[in-house]
Formats: structure tokens, C-alpha cells, sequence
């Protein structure tokens, strides 16, 4: 028996639920680009973005939009302020930071590390360390992920600003926001943050395909003598004022459509408010999980509470289960598709996303979901049941007047 038929539910860490405005936003037929009333109204959404995107980052800085996933953005930001030879520093703790700078050393940037453990954030005092032994100045540039979507992990950016200050570095601090943007608090200047990059698939609610740099002052002398930029990433080409130089060439009509009005959603929601529905949604979540984990098949990844990231939460199976047979039942069974693990984690963890277009029906639904496969499969005992209970007495506390 199938209980799968009606809206299938994507819980899965991007790309998340697209709203149905969203959708309809870009149920239109293609414009004219170049002039006239079409490209009066394209020039508009290109200002108005970059400029809403500088809100969202939270930064006086420069804002850009590319044709390209958040794998894009890590290129366009290497190759705009760094050189062949130069090094960077990369902050582990999950998949993402280390990929980042993989792309850097295909690019001929030395890249060195401050490992970290996939249960844990980075290790601002770490980061001191290895800024301070560096006094020679080879680092250039410092790259983390706000939050690591394969860990289920966030990382305090604010204190790793403040180590790097305090090793009396002058590198370059780069921040992945991809799974982070428009879903919990970043404040771009105020913690001292050069360069972050961005994607629309996640909290930014729109399908895959574009992705964000934002730049400040610091960055953009960088990038005055970088040699690693080519003509497509190259912020200096972007920064002219014709419109196709903003996305060097046709610009991604459609796509420009549906995050015009996911931005509109979200400053009609608000930051704030945006944040705020993030962090009940993942206590929800976690509070399911405090009670599930009791059963002995599965815990957290991230072993300290308050390194869990809002926007997703990855569960590490215990030795001998498997997540596979879960995520197959909520699929084929339930019509809930629910993250798999990935990197250091395949085959031995599963995630549950809460990030983007999310309420807490669809939440609810999901533990639900996630709920009847454990019971069936086994997987719960009298300690472990009951944790969508507890993620209902959650919200109804937290909204309680």
C-alpha cells in the first residue's frame, strides 16, 4: 500500500520547494532585452536585485548575479581576488569549505587547511593559530562555509573575523552563504566579511541556475591586480553600465522573473521574521529528533547543540543500520522525499531540511512521515516515540501569547 498520490514533499537541502508565485512569475512569455518597453522592465529587475541582494548580504559592498549554481560562485570569487600561486586557507567542517578550495587548486592557488571534524564547527581559536604562525603573510585569503549542508553544521563567522583580527592578519575573510542566506541572521559588514557567495536554489526560494557574489572595498582592491580572472566572472566588465555586461551577455530572463518575486516574498515577510520562522521550524525538528535519537538507531551528526545549523538537520546512523531503507519508505510509501548523506556521510546518514519556503504543516508533515517509517521499520522503541508530539508542544509553546 501507496499512500504517496497528492503534492509530494521535498525535504531535501536544495534545491527546496519553489513557491507557486514564484512559478507563476515565470509562466510568462520572453521579453524583448534589448530596449523598449521589455528591456526597460529587464534593466529594472537587474537593478532592483543587485540592489536587494546588498539587504539580504547585509553590505554596503558590490553585488553580482551569475549564470551558474553555487559551484559558479566559488570560481567567480577565487578568480577576482586571488593570483596563480597564492594560498588560502580553508576552514574544514564538512564537505563544502574543502570543495571550495579544491576548485581553488584546479585554478594554481597553494590551498592549506585547518582540519576540522564533520561533528563540529570550526575552531576560531585554531584559526588564530595558523594565522599567527604565518608571518610571512602567504595567506591570502581565509574560506569557510557559513553553514556546511552535509554536516547539518554552522560556523560562528562573527569569531572567526575576530581570530584572523587577532592573529593581526590581513587576509581575506570568504564566506559560502548558500545554505544559510535569507534563512538565519548574516551580516556581511558588520563581521568584517570581503567576499561571500550565495545560490538560489535554498533560503532564496527559486530554481537552480543563478548564483550571487557580494564584494566590499577590500575585495575589490584585491581584484585590481588578480590574474586569475576571465572575461565572465570578471567583476570590472560587470561594474559597466551597459545591462548585458551585468551577466556578460544574455541575461537569464525567466530565471530573473522568479527571483524578483522570491525577493518580494521575502522582504514582504521580512529578515527578521524569515529568521525567526527558521529557528522555530529546526526547534520543531529538533525536538523530534531529542526524542527519536532515544531509540538507539540514529543521533545528531553535530554533537553541540548550539552548532546545529536552522536550515538543515543531518542525522548519523548508528553502526549497523542503514538510511537508505528509511528514505525508500518515506519516498515510495509516503511521498516524502528526504535528503541523503553525502561525502563522509554517504551511506551513513540522512537529512532533514527546513530552509526556504517552509511552514510548519510541511514540517509537520515531513516528522510525520519520517515518524511512520521508523515505527514500521522497527526503528523506535517505548523510549522513542512521540517526536512529533513533542515538535507540536515545541511550536505551541514557542507561540504561545
Amino acid at each position: 500500500m501507496t499512500l504517496k498520490h497528492g503534492r509530494q514533499f521535498l525535504s531535501i537541502p536544495g534545491p527546496t520547494t519553489v513557491p507557486d508565485e514564484v512559478l507563476g512569475a515565470m509562466h510568462r512569455p520572453a521579453i524583448d532585452i534589448y530596449g523598449g518597453e521589455g528591456g526597460g522592465e529587464l534593466l529594472s529587475i537587474t537593478t532592483r536585485c543587485l540592489k536587494d541582494l546588498k539587504t539580504i548580504f547585509a553590505t554596503t559592498g558590490d553585488t553580482y548575479i551569475y549564470i551558474a549554481n553555487g559551484h559558479g560562485a566559488w570560481e567567480a570569487s577565487i578568480a577576482n581576488v586571488l593570483s596563480r600561486g597564492d594560498t588560502i586557507l580553508i576552514l574544514e567542517s564538512g564537505r563544502f569549505a574543502v570543495g571550495w578550495g579544491d576548485f581553488a587548486k584546479s585554478m594554481g592557488i597553494e590551498v592549506e587547511r585547518v582540519p576540522g571534524d564533520w561533528r563540529r564547527a570550526v575552531d576560531p581559536g585554531k584559526v588564530k593559530e595558523t594565522l599567527r604562525a604565518d608571518t610571512k603573510g602567504k595567506i591570502k585569503a581565509v574560506l569557510v562555509v557559513q553553514v556546511d549542508t552535509a554536516s547539518g553544521c554552522v560556523n560562528d563567522i562573527e569569531s572567526i573575523r575576530a581570530a584572523i583580527d587577532a592573529a593581526g592578519h590581513d587576509a581575506l575573510l570568504m564566506v559560502d552563504t548558500i545554505a544559510s542566506l535569507a534563512c538565519m541572521p548574516f551580516e556581511m559588514d558588520k563581521w568584517g566579511v570581503d567576499v561571500a557567495v550565495g545560490g538560489s536554489q535554498k533560503g532564496l526560494m527559486t530554481p537552480p541556475g543563478l548564483s550571487f557574489v557580494a564584494a566590499n572595498a577590500k575585495a575589490k582592491e584585491r581584484h585590481k591586480t588578480a590574474d586569475l580572472v576571465t572575461s565572465y566572472w570578471n567583476w570590472s566588465s560587470r561594474d559597466q553600465e551597459e545591462h548585458y555586461r551585468k551577466y556578460a551577455g544574455t541575461p537569464p530572463v525567466h530565471l530573473l522573473f522568479g527571483l524578483r518575486k522570491a525577493m518580494d516574498m521575502i522582504f514582504e515577510e521580512g529578515l527578521q521574521n524569515i529568521f525567526e520562522r527558521h529557528r522555530l521550524l529546526a526547534g520543531a525538528t529538533h525536538a523530534a529528533v531529542d526524542v527519536w535519537r532515544n531509540g538507539g538507531s540514529f543521533d545528531y551528526n553535530i554533537t553541540e547543540p548550539d552548532e546545529r545549523s536552522v536550515s538543515v538537520t543531518t542525522l548519523l546512523l548508528r553502526e549497523g543500520f542503514r538510511p537508505e531503507p528509511i528514505r525508500a519508505f518515506c519516498f515510495d510509501r509516503l511521498g516524502v522525499t528526504l535528503g541523503l548523506g553525502i561525502g563522509d556521510l554517504s551511506g551513513k546518514a540522512f537529512r532533514i531540511a527546513h530552509m526556504g519556503h517552509v511552514n510548519a504543516p510541511m514540517i509537520l508533515g515531513t516528522l510525520g512521515a519520517l515518524e511512520v517509517a521508523l515505527d514500521s521499520l522497527g526503528l523506535t522503541d517505548a523510549n522513542s516515540k512521540g517526536g512529533v508530539a513533542a515538535a507540536a508542544a515545541y511550536l505551541a509553546d514557542a507561540l504561545r501569547d
